[in-house]
């Protein structure tokens, strides 16, 4: 018989949990107090926090017959929020975690969880990272709620209103890949009919691959502006064009090549894999922009030019057009757009 949440105290679903939890390096006092202390040593503390939510953000079971498993989401709980502290040029230090859950919780799947997080701190290279804590509840659906800290190092933070006329627009890390692998998880295809393209795709979209190195190289290479890639290029594109009051043109070529490597996929399925690289999120990748000139860091590779706004163009364009009207879906991710 399944061992569910119901069925273990709150104290007991915790100590099931905390063996699993990657202790880190920064933490002072983790686990158990009323709060974790953890070591800030730049003086400077980064923050984020991201949110999943069952059917919203994943499923439990998809429509292909895949189903989630605790490591996955745990994995992605981890790789989303570690980008958000990369996407500014920081070092992630501390992480906690909020997590509700029905009474039908196999525990085994809040283990994997848990082991998933601690899993994806150390593959993706943020080993230093602790789990420090965090708040167990009772709800209809599985949600997680993850906030991590990051430290600078004694660098400058990358934001997004730095971009300037003339700097290298380039990405780092895959780009459509998720999208291609959550189109794999929504159709018909089961996991043994799959190629091997649609399977990679589908791994990546359940257990992403932020570049983790990426964004303090970037920074230390001179970025004038970063994000992370979590709602499509076209999107966060838009996203640094508006802070920076600049627009950023894109390269058709350098798109299509980077489309060109999802074509299998996207020819099993019907799609168009340029729209993938342009509106597909959860690759959590790093979009830059860098002086004219740069040496730009390794992994980083061209895709178009910071230019001047003008008035009846898009604030991102590709080769110099307009786009925005000739894609069949929307933009990229909004959750609230549904």
């Amino acid at each position: 018989m399944t061992l569910t949440v119901a069925q273990l105290s709150e104290s007991e679903l915790l100590a099931r949990i905390f063996p699993r939890l990657n202790a880190g390096t920064t933490t002072l006092l983790g686990p158990g107090d009323d709060a974790a202390i953890i070591a800030a040593p730049d003086s400077r503390t980064v923050i984020s926090i991201d949110t999943q939510v069952q059917d919203r953000d994943f499923r439990l079971l998809w429509p292909n017959g895949t189903a989630s498993s605790g490591h996955d989401v745990g994995w992605k709980a981890a790789a989303q929020n570690l980008s958000d502290i990369n996407a500014m040029g920081a070092v992630a230090t501390a992480m906690v975690v909020s997590l509700t859950l029905p009474g039908t919780t196999p525990v085994r799947w809040v283990e994997e969880f848990a082991e998933g997080l601690s899993a994806a701190t150390v593959a993706l290279g943020a080993p230093q990272c602790s789990i420090a804590g965090g708040d167990l509840s009772g709800g209809s659906e599985i949600v997680v709620t993850v906030a991590v800290t990051g430290s600078l190092e004694g660098l400058d933070p990358v934001l997004r209103s730095g971009a300037r006329v003339g700097d290298q627009v380039a990405v780092c890390g895959n780009v459509g890949v998720s999208a291609a692998g959550w189109a794999v998880q929504e159709s018909s295809i089961v996991p043994a009919a799959q190629t091997p393209a649609m399977a990679a795709a589908a791994a990546l979209f359940a257990r992403p691959e932020p570049p983790l190195a990426a964004g303090p190289a970037a920074a230390k290479a001179g970025a004038t502006s970063m994000m992370d890639i979590s709602d499509g290029l076209l999107r966060d594109a838009t996203r640094i064009a508006g802070a920076s009051g600049a627009g950023l043109d894109l390269d058709g070529a350098v798109l299509a090549g980077l489309a060109a490597k999802l074509g299998d996929t996207a020819a099993a399925l019907g799609k168009n894999p340029l729209e993938w690289v342009l509106t597909g999120g959860e690759d959590h990748g790093l979009l830059s922009t860098f002086p004219a000139g740069a040496t730009l860091p390794e992994g980083f590779i061209g895709i178009g030019s910071v230019v001047s706004p003008e008035a009846g163009r898009e604030p991102v364009t590709v080769d110099g057009q307009n786009v925005k009207g000739a894609l069949e879906g929307a933009l990229g991710w909004d959750h609230f757009a549904v």
